[in-house]
């Protein structure tokens, strides 16, 4: 398995067009988002000091955008971690496999919308830590 780096976790600026009428952003496969989608979810309704996430994927990769509010993405590649801000509707931040993640510090009313490269799998989480580490070593 190819160990996955923290430096591939970017942000990719989504396009944005702007209107007296209200902004309109898009993404699109392979072209914003450098996989093609099988699957895409929302989390919202967080409660105060909450997180989602605390896992790693085999396999699955993940284009995140804040469609409102803010939240952050915590990110380990099992050496070095960083924490990204999420709070615009015309950015996202690509997650590559093997990269431990966790969204948290939700603002109220906060809506995060994922897009994936694969269909659920449960096989494909990883949910242990040490197991992670063990694996991405």
């Amino acid at each position: 398995m190819n160990r996955s780096r923290i430096e591939q976790c970017r942000i990719i600026d989504l396009p944005k067009i702007m209107d007296d009428r209200g902004n309109l952003s898009f993404m699109e496969s392979s072209r914003h988002v450098p996989f093609a989608i099988r699957r895409s979810y929302w989390i919202y309704d967080v409660p105060g000091g909450e997180s989602r996430g605390s896992h790693a994927y085999r396999e699955l990769e993940e284009f995140v955008v804040a469609l409102s509010g803010s939240f952050e993405v915590f990110l380990d590649d099992g050496v070095h971690q960083k924490v990204v801000t999420l709070n615009r509707a015309y950015y996202g931040l690509y997650v590559p496999s093997m990269i431990w993640r966790r969204l948290q510090n939700f603002s109220t009313n906060s809506v995060a919308f994922i897009v994936a490269s694969r269909s659920y799998s449960e096989g494909d989480y990883i949910r242990d830590y040490e197991e992670f580490r063990k694996a991405n070593a």
